[in-house]
């Protein structure tokens, strides 16, 4: 695992930690990494992630929004069913690999392969499901800061409470988080999905 890649997933534990959130990361053994890259074409910083701290039992928790990560030994199964198990989701594309679901919507979020940088990584997008189309929009320009950014927004939301949010309540978690993610991925910020 690169020094960044490392960084990110430690400043998760780590919020998970201080925030008193249960949170199992475990490692996948060599002989399925190596099949998911063929299966899936799962790029390496991926690949690295999940060997070192697959996320066995992980959900980040924020005032706006539950991102559940998606485990090595669930990955393959989790590609080809729109979530009711009916089957692949109209629109779905090939160099998609889904790596989370919105615990509260059950939209995914997932990795463009065809987009793989210099550094064996590439962008994260979610989508709304149960659409006419599929629209993505971009969360972090990198498996990396999508790391980042969802270790930030918990950390933001330590000053929120966990229920009984208003829509005001809401607006100023989302004003908080704008700035700290503008510092990590200034291309996610714009998207908007985040605030």
């Amino acid at each position: 695992m690169d020094s960044d890649l490392a960084e990110s997933v430690a400043a998760l534990k780590d919020i998970f930690a201080r925030r008193g959130i249960p949170a199992t990361f475990g490692k996948t053994d060599p002989p399925i990494i190596d099949e998911l890259r063929k299966t899936l074409r799962v790029p390496s910083r991926y690949r690295a992630f999940l060997q070192e701290a697959d996320p066995v039992d992980v959900e980040t928790v924020t005032p706006v929004e539950r991102v559940r990560l998606i485990p090595a030994s669930r990955l393959a199964a989790e590609q080809i069913v729109d979530g009711t198990g009916e089957g692949a989701v109209p629109g779905w594309r090939k160099s998609w690999v889904l790596i989370a679901r919105s615990a509260l919507l059950g939209d995914p979020y997932f990795l463009d392969v065809s987009k793989l940088d210099a550094e064996g990584d590439c962008p994260v997008f979610t989508c709304m499901t149960g659409t006419e189309s599929l629209k993505p929009e971009l969360c972090a320009s990198s498996f990396q800061q999508f790391l980042r950014i969802l270790a930030t927004s918990m950390e933001v939301a330590m000053g929120f409470g966990e229920t009984g949010l208003d829509d005001e309540d809401e607006s100023i978690f989302r004003e908080a988080l704008a700035p700290k993610i503008k510092t990590i991925d200034s291309a996610a910020l714009r998207a908007g999905h985040w605030t």
